[in-house]
């Protein structure tokens, strides 16, 4: 849909929202990325659904608004959001969790995970080495563009307030890396079954967190898979039937 201006049709873009696909009594949280949404999840939550699992996706504060709204948030409001999403599935009478997270989703879910009984961790190309701050900014600056393109303003309009909202976003990398070098620092005290994927082709992370991630956690039951031909949002990449596949596998193979 979209309205009419000057004999142009503006696009707007549907609000996304939370998703719960109710299921079992097996649980799973699904955490999404940094400028995603619950989009970035839904179609792994709609396969696990089908395969009996309940699945809640919620959506971090700032998220699925316009990039203005992402620049007034915090970190920590979202490790806040996690930890809230995490407690509506419990008082919803789901007792057994098991957590996936993309990117940040997946920092967040090692930071669940740490702190609170989970049955199983999945995590999807996260990072845990913050020396990609210009990959940040680039992904940042990507996602303001094409927010605004669809506010019809012209190139010069969109490049000067994309620069003022990167100097607004500065603070908010910081607690990015801040979050990421906490949980890698943490990361040892993860005693829950893990399975760390990771794209060979991801332009955003340095790849080596994924071995660190296995290299680390405490758990003996552990996996870890590399994904030829997929980038960092590897939920929407060509290997996504095989990402299902694979993360279904795992969540089979859980002590629920």
């Amino acid at each position: 849909m979209g309205k009419y201006r000057k004999g142009k049709i503006i696009m707007q873009r549907k609000q996304p929202e939370p998703f719960m696909f109710k299921g079992g009594e097996h649980a799973v949280l699904l955490l999404h990325g940094f400028t995603g949404h619950s989009a970035d999840v839904r179609m792994l939550g709609r396969f696990l659904n089908e395969k009996g699992y309940t699945c809640y996706a919620p959506i971090y504060r700032g998220h699925g608004k316009s990039p203005e709204a992402l620049t007034e948030v915090t970190a920590d409001q979202w490790w806040q959001d996690v930890q809230e999403a995490y407690q509506y599935l419990q008082d919803s009478g789901y007792q057994k969790i098991a957590i996936a997270g993309l990117s940040l989703g997946g920092v967040l879910a090692l930071h669940l995970a740490c702190n609170y009984p989970v049955t199983g961790v999945v995590t999807m190309c996260t990072p845990m080495f913050f020396d990609n701050e210009e990959q940040l900014t680039i992904g940042f600056r990507q996602f303001a563009k094409e927010y605004k393109e669809l506010e019809d303003k012209d190139e010069e309009t969109i490049n000067e307030e994309i620069e003022q909202l990167l100097s607004k976003a500065s603070g908010l990398f910081q607690q990015i890396a801040s979050s990421i070098a906490n949980v890698k620092e943490n990361v040892d005290m993860l005693y829950a079954p893990t399975f760390v994927i990771q794209a060979k082709q991801d332009e955003m992370i340095n790849t080596d967190s994924a071995k660190y991630i296995y290299e680390n956690v405490e758990t003996d039951k552990k996996e870890i898979k590399w994904y030829e031909n997929a980038g960092h949002v590897i939920t929407f990449s060509k290997v996504k039937d095989q990402l299902h596949e694979d993360i279904a596998t795992f969540l089979e193979s859980l002590d629920w």
